[in-house]
């Protein structure tokens, strides 16, 4: 019993469609009543009785289809185990994982912080999750515990692992656990663990696939390729930087811009599955991260580009917050995508993410005293590179002092991107478009929430109001008898405010700066309308001679 009454809850929203049916009922009732119970009928009644009964009809039917469709919601919502809040599940209800499983299949490519945080939003919303890292540190010192086991460059794949793991912090110290005494001295767990899983498998990208059912981890790491490539720096002076550890170092030192960024070997193979991934995709996510040493390698792979521009996913990429110290030194938002368009070519990017930038200053300053600072927004310039612009609050501060994306509003920007597309199908009652559309619902509220209490931004500027009409047209009026009845009360000794006269001189030379503007306007445009008829009488003249 007190399962039925739980349909009854403000929260499920089945009331108001309830109480829909039974006025539909009611008007259908009374409509067929007064057909049998009457003897004879005329035109305007008998059309009166037959649009009460289709009018019920048709409300019937909509209520019943608006409670089957919150009932499905319901059964997503208050059953997923994903959501934290304990209060708002269900028990009686039974949780469906293939929901999750038939969620939209999204591709992230890139590495570093930028890539992880992308994957912790997005996991919450689909299991159908791939993410493409470079496997690549070469020219780097390589750590004893690879060095010993001759393993893999695989920090970005352990990286994504662990954002994408149920218990991000339990999985980061398991791959990052190295052990101290022993034979197995100076080794990390997760070198060991990869190393085992290849010698299991017979095959590196065989073994990085059975990692998601073994570590049950959402969704997929793919390494861009299983060939150890080189990230090489050309620069404009002609220095070629064959070492992606010390590019930063050179640039500073050199003074001289990146110019264009390659592999070595140029021709290296795509890892399986990548290409497959990016095709079936319904949308491919680029960056956030190091433009030069983690977002464009990817890309520069062969195959990775030509995959993209050919896919019919939503292309988009997230922009970089601040400038990256000897890669992206006072960088703009367009030079970040002229910079993938130059190796890549145009049609990899459809959609790029931003922040607003109303960060406090305390915050920024302290990246600029490591030569950073916040990527411009120059709106009009990354439009005319052909990509569409969506401005997002995608910035937080992590552990205190860090700028960082927000992993819940970068996904939430991207879901909303599919769950449009959807409507505009017509698939609103498709199980994918239920399950997007509940979390992106629930994601919303609470980033309005966490926004309420962000010490993190600039506090805004609240809009002036606009004047009323009424004040617009007796402005001066108004102002006229203020002044008149300042002047009575001199003359009748009366003591005024400070206030009351700093207001009126206020209000003086507002409207004396206002009359100022106003003719500079008016000559402005007299001299506008002037020039055209002059050169024309000049050309007039020039053509009789």
């Amino acid at each position: 019993m007190k399962g039925f009454f739980r349909w009854f809850r403000s929260s499920t929203k089945m009331k108001r469609w309830m109480l829909l049916i039974l006025i539909g009922i009611v008007l259908a009732c009374y409509g067929m009543a007064e057909i049998l119970t009457g003897d004879r009928l005329d035109f305007m009644p008998l059309a009166k009785i037959i649009l009460c009964f289709v009018v019920g009809f048709v409300f019937v039917i909509i209520g019943m289809v608006q409670m089957q469709k919150r009932t499905l919601e319901l059964l997503v919502q208050e059953t997923d185990d994903r959501i934290e809040d304990s209060k708002a599940k269900v028990n009686s209800l039974i949780y469906n994982k293939k929901v999750y499983d038939q969620g939209p299949k999204i591709v992230a490519i890139g590495g570093g912080t930028g890539l992880n945080s992308v994957l912790k939003g997005l996991k919450n919303y689909t299991d159908n999750l791939t993410a493409i890292v470079t496997v690549s540190d070469y020219g780097e010192i390589i750590p004893e515990s690879r060095r010993m086991l001759e393993a893999m460059p695989l920090d970005d794949i352990k990286e994504s692992l662990v954002a994408l793991s149920e218990d991000e912090d339990k999985m980061e110290k398991l791959m990052n656990l190295q052990f101290k005494q022993g034979r197995l001295r100076d080794l990390s767990f997760g070198d060991i663990y990869f190393l085992g899983m290849k010698e299991l498998c017979g095959d590196f990208a065989q073994s990085i696939e059975q990692t998601k059912s073994i570590l049950n981890i959402t969704g997929k790491v793919l390494p861009v390729t299983l060939e150890p490539i080189q990230i090489c720096a050309e620069l404009e002076d002609g220095t070629v930087i064959e070492s992606r550890d010390k590019i930063p170092q050179i640039v500073n030192s050199k003074a001289s811009k990146i110019n264009r960024i390659f592999i070595n070997p140029t021709n290296c193979k795509v890892a399986p599955g990548v290409i497959e991934a990016i095709m079936e995709a319904d949308a491919i996510v680029i960056g956030p991260g190091s433009l030069y040493t983690n977002v464009i390698p990817n890309l520069l792979v062969k195959g990775v580009a030509k995959a993209i521009k050919e896919s019919k996913a939503f292309k988009i990429y997230v922009s970089n917050l601040m400038t990256e110290p000897g890669q992206t030194d006072s960088y703009s938002l367009s030079d970040h995508i002229k910079a993938i368009h130059e190796h890549t070519g145009k049609g990899v990017i459809e959609y790029c993410i931003y922040d607003t930038g109303e960060l406090i200053p305390e915050y920024i300053r302290k990246y600029n005293m490591q030569g950073q600072d916040l990527v411009e927004i120059d709106s009009s310039k990354a439009k005319a590179e052909g990509v569409n612009l969506m401005q997002r609050d995608i910035s937080h501060i992590a552990g205190g002092e860090y700028i960082r994306h927000n992993p819940d509003a970068i996904a939430a920007s991207i879901i909303q991107l599919i769950c449009d597309d959807l409507k505009f199908k017509d698939m609103q009652n498709d199980t994918k478009y239920v399950l997007l559309n509940d979390r992106l619902k629930e994601a919303k509220k609470s980033l309005k929430e966490s926004s309420k209490n962000d010490n993190m931004r600039k506090t805004k500027k609240e809009k002036p109001r606009g004047e009323s009409k009424f004040a617009k047209k007796y402005r001066e009026r108004i102002e006229s008898i203020q002044e008149a009845e300042m002047k009575m009360k001199v003359k009748a000794g009366i003591p005024i405010e400070n206030t009351e006269k700093e207001s009126l001189q206020i209000q003086k030379e507002k409207r004396q700066e206002q009359k100022k503007a106003e003719k500079q306007t008016k000559k402005a445009e007299k001299k506008k309308s002037q020039k055209p008829v002059e050169s024309k009488s000049k050309q007039k003249h020039k053509s009789k001679h």
